[in-house]
């Protein structure tokens, strides 16, 4: 090991020192360092500057949705395109693995995980909110609260949240797949899924920790917004609870607790009871869901679902090109383009955690079973929550318009949950979940951003514990000062602007993809067999004339 023979000389230079201790704790410092320092600096100006900080986020993501937009838009259409037409071809049948090799998993456990990939604290929260938000900014020409905008108010939401979204994932997953599993190579960063930048010399490295670095940044912006989003709701829904005052002293207790977790799993081995609360609250997550579906107007959110649906599928060419509403900056567009951002941020996490599960499947079952399994699991928390909140509204039971307006979407989540029956064991399964949620997506993404900015690991090996912790506490300041500055434009400027880079991430990883599934050995047999099969059936007919 590195770290038992590395030792680091008393009167050595301090710049010396320290490349020493990140050596001998097995930490690539060209990717630790800057992405350390830049997400400490951002971390600073966000905590001192506060609230202060919101009207320059607005104008940054103002900025961004005018100035940006058709490159976000661009990678979307194009990677969709690429998806949908790769799924419908020949190269659709190439397996994920050596051949003979069976699949890990049957379809229904694999699409439970990846299911379990698409339910967070996030989309408990957004899901009903966001109806709420196109009420009163509705797409497609429709009046605020008017009938029309009653109908159109989930069309977006599960957009943003549907097909487009989940192909980003399958950038990362069907990339790092099939070197994986097909080339039999280690992934331990994202780069070492793109052939391009395989091989030696200088530049092919300083390229390769460049994209280390860009991945490491947009996750850190994506993960770091989820945790700075969620805290809020959770804290606001403790506060209903137990009473204790909704202000900064809790939400820095929740974070204090959640670093406490985090510690005792690395130094105390509790990862596998984190897996096991990791389980439970998927199935908190869908009882939830359930209740709610089997006590609100079930039968009028099924129906408005479907509804839903039919008109997604009509508008879905507008919304591609992210013309839900006519003219630029739209509330629409915002919302698209936070959600092209961070969805862009996720793609290096999902997509190596889909990888890992795929081995033994085809191109085509993957693609598939994330747009049947992913994308089914998202829109059913929308048509659900979704639904419900709008009933709640239309029916004039909660005035949560209001609510969201004046006080929040954390407060929108309380309101809705205390119509429920039983509101008190509602509000701590929902809580417990949104809290496990928090405490394992920290836990998995300081282990991969850690993975990333590690030094080359064996198969079985795993990043140091100084380099995990490094950087729970990068998340925890980071989200510290994200929900300091207050404000969800403040969370969709971060998404954006962390989603920016992996874009062009995304383009190098299609044409990863496209060099792997053209040059494919199975595909290649196949095109020799072919003609083959072809000579013996015309001479088999010429021998049955004569």
């Amino acid at each position: 090991m590195r770290s038992q023979v590395l030792q680091v000389p008393t009167h050595a230079h301090p710049k010396l020192r320290r490349i020493i201790i990140l050596k001998r704790q097995n930490v690539d410092r060209a990717v630790f360092v800057p992405t350390m320092i830049l997400f400490g600096i951002v971390s600073l100006v966000l905590i001192i500057g506060g609230s202060a900080v919101q009207q320059t986020m607005n104008a940054v993501l103002s900025f961004l949705t005018t100035k940006t937009e058709w490159l976000y838009v661009l990678i979307y259409v194009i990677n969709f395109i690429f998806f949908m037409a790769l799924v419908m071809s020949k190269y659709g049948r190439i397996k994920l693995g050596k051949p003979g090799v069976k699949a890990d998993y049957n379809g229904f456990q694999w699409g439970s995980m990846v299911f379990a990939t698409g339910i967070d604290a996030s989309i408990l929260m957004l899901s009903a909110t966001d109806p709420l938000q196109y009420l009163q900014h509705p797409a497609f020409g429709a009046k605020p609260f008017s009938s029309a905008a009653y109908v159109y108010a989930n069309v977006v939401g599960e957009f943003n949240w549907g097909p487009m979204a989940w192909m980003i994932f399958a950038t990362a997953t069907i990339a790092i797949a099939y070197t994986m599993h097909v080339k039999g190579k280690h992934v331990q960063r994202l780069s070492a899924a793109i052939p391009l930048l395989q091989g030696p010399g200088r530049t092919r490295h300083v390229l390769r920790q460049l994209i280390d670095f860009l991945v490491v940044f947009g996750i850190m912006g994506g993960i770091g917004s989820s945790i700075g989003m969620e805290i809020p709701v959770i804290a606001k829904v403790l506060s209903t609870i137990t009473g204790v005052p909704d202000n900064i002293y809790l939400k820095l207790a929740l974070f204090v607790v959640l670093f406490i977790l985090f510690a005792l799993t690395v130094y105390a081995g509790l990862n596998k009871g984190i897996k096991k609360l990791s389980a439970w609250h998927i199935y908190l997550a869908i009882g939830f869901l359930v209740i709610v579906l089997l006590v609100g107007p079930t039968m009028k959110l099924i129906g408005g679902e479907g509804q839903t649906l039919a008109l997604m599928v009509q508008h879905f060419t507008a919304m591609s090109f992210n013309k839900a509403n006519p003219g630029v900056n739209s509330f629409a567009q915002h919302q698209t383009m936070f959600y092209w951002g961070w969805w862009l941020s996720y793609m290096p996490v999902m997509g190596l955690f889909i990888a890992r599960i795929s081995r033994g499947k085809t191109i085509r079952q993957v693609i598939v079973g994330m747009l049947t399994y992913g994308v089914g699991g998202c829109l059913s928390f929308y048509a659900v929550l979704g639904g419900y909140a709008l009933w709640l509204q239309q029916t004039g039971t909660v005035n949560l318009v209001h609510i969201l307006n004046t006080q929040g979407q954390a407060s929108v989540l309380a309101a809705l949950i205390q119509t429920l029956p039983m509101k008190m064991i509602m509000l701590v399964m929902f809580c417990l979940s949104c809290f496990v949620f928090l405490a394992t997506t920290i836990s998995s993404s300081a282990f991969i951003v850690s993975s990333f900015t590690s030094l080359k690991l064996s198969g079985t090996e795993q990043p140091t514990r100084w380099n995990r912790m490094a950087w729970v506490i990068i998340f925890i300041v980071f989200s510290l000062g994200i929900v300091l500055v207050g404000g969800f434009e403040t969370v969709q400027a971060i998404c954006t602007i962390a989603g920016f880079p992996l874009i062009f991430v995304a383009l190098l990883l299609l044409h990863s993809i496209y060099q792997s599934v053209m040059t494919d050995p199975s595909v290649q047999r196949a095109n020799l067999v072919a003609p083959a099969n072809e000579r013996r059936e015309w001479m088999r007919q010429r021998l049955s004339e004569q």
